[in-house]
């Protein structure tokens, strides 16, 4: 497994990127505009860390910017923890098998959710090309919050 990111959701991303790149010190990396869903993701890190995130896309703050006008109360800015593991579905069948509930579970054996036992959401990504769907993941339904 690998750390790859935490993200945060925020109001303002000009305001957000002046405090985290100005004042902090962080460099962005990469940017990503979606325009037909209405967010955007930036990409920062430290400074000493440009060379890894270069080799390796991580490790990253991932600032979340959702054009909409949504106040993110009791948590909600935090977005998730983010890790790359190198089979996701072995992974997701241990996660079940000690009871606890896959989120979004890798129907297309990429990406994973799950929460913490102190609610924590967490991202699974299938290290490498996505693994072939497959049951009995392709079936499950999404459920809850992620």
């Amino acid at each position: 497994m690998k750390y790859l990111h935490t993200m945060v959701r925020v109001q303002n991303l000009e305001q957000s990127l002046s405090f985290y790149c100005t004042l902090l010190g962080l460099v962005e990396t990469d940017r990503y505009v979606d325009e037909a869903n209405e967010f955007t993701l930036v990409y920062l890190a430290a400074p000493e860390d440009l060379a890894q995130v270069s080799a390796e896309k991580a490790p990253l703050l991932e600032l979340t910017y959702n054009w909409d006008d949504e106040a993110y109360q009791g948590g909600r800015n935090f977005g998730h923890l983010a890790y790359k593991v190198d089979d996701i579905y072995a992974l997701c069948q241990k996660i079940l098998d000690q009871g606890i509930t896959l989120n979004v579970p890798p129907k297309d054996g990429h990406m994973a959710f799950l929460r913490s036992p102190d609610n924590i959401s967490i991202e699974l990504l299938q290290k490498g090309q996505p693994l072939a769907p497959a049951e009995p993941w392709v079936s499950m339904q999404v459920s809850g919050e992620w």
